[in-house]
C-alpha cells in the first residue's frame, strides 16, 4: 500500500511540472517599457493564438521601439457616446506606416473566453479583421468590450489576448495625463516591448 500511495505521489508531481510547463509556454510574459516605468503582461497565446502571435511578430522584430501611447480614454472625455468605457491605448498609431503588418482575422472573446477584466491587454480596431498593431490596456471592467457588448455597434467586442500584472500604477498615470479629445498633449515614448525569460516569469499565473 505504501509502495502504490509513494508512487500516486509521485505520478501527480510529474503532471503538476507537466502542466506548468504547458501554462508557461502558452502564457509568456513580456515587459512594456515605457518613459513612466515598466508595465508587466502576460500573454494568453494558448487562447488567442492569432492575436498573441500577431503581437509578438511586433515584438521580436522590435517594431513597437520607439512607439508610444497617445490615447485615453476616461469618463470624462466621452461626451459623444453612450457606451463609455475607461482604457489607454497604444502602438504605432492611426497613421499609416510601412512597419505596420497586414490586418488579422478577429478572435472574439466568446471564441477565447479571455473577457475584458481590469488590467486586460487587447487590439485596437474598425471592422472585424481590421486589427494590426494598435493595442489598449482596460482601466476597471469593460464588459461592453466583449463579444456582445455595445462599444462598437456591430456587438463582435474587441480581442483581448492579455492582461496586466504588474505596473497598472503606470496604466493609471498614463490615463492622468493631459489630453484633449481623448488625445494626450504629450505621448508617452514606449522605449521597447521585451519577451521576459520564463525563468523571470515561472511565479507568473493567469
Amino acid at each position: 500500500m505504501p509502495d502504490k500511495m509513494n508512487k500516486l505521489l509521485i505520478t501527480l508531481a510529474i503532471m503538476a511540472v507537466f502542466v506548468s510547463v504547458i501554462r508557461a509556454e502558452e502564457n509568456p510574459c513580456v515587459v512594456i517599457k515605457t518613459e513612466l516605468g515598466d508595465i508587466k503582461l502576460q500573454i494568453f497565446a494558448g487562447r488567442a493564438p492569432i492575436t498573441a502571435s500577431n503581437f509578438f511578430r511586433y515584438v521580436d522584430e522590435g517594431l513597437f521601439e520607439g512607439a508610444s501611447f497617445y490615447r485615453v480614454v476616461t469618463m470624462d472625455n466621452q461626451p459623444n457616446n453612450q457606451v463609455k468605457i475607461e482604457v489607454i491605448q497604444g502602438g504605432l498609431s492611426f497613421y499609416e506606416s510601412e512597419l505596420r503588418f497586414p490586418p488579422i482575422a478577429h478572435e472574439t472573446t466568446d471564441m477565447t473566453g479571455i473577457l475584458h477584466k481590469d488590467g486586460v491587454l487587447s487590439m485596437a480596431r474598425g471592422e472585424p479583421g481590421t486589427a494590426s498593431s494598435e493595442f489598449f490596456i482596460c482601466i476597471g471592467d469593460q464588459p461592453e468590450l466583449d463579444y456582445g457588448g455595445m462599444r462598437n455597434p456591430d456587438g463582435q467586442g474587441f480581442a483581448a489576448f492579455g492582461k496586466v500584472i504588474e505596473g497598472m500604477d503606470v496604466v493609471l498615470r498614463i490615463q492622468a495625463l493631459p489630453a484633449e479629445s481623448q488625445m494626450l498633449k504629450s505621448t508617452v515614448k514606449i522605449l521597447s516591448i521585451e519577451r521576459i525569460p520564463r525563468s523571470s516569469s515561472d511565479s507568473m499565473s493567469e
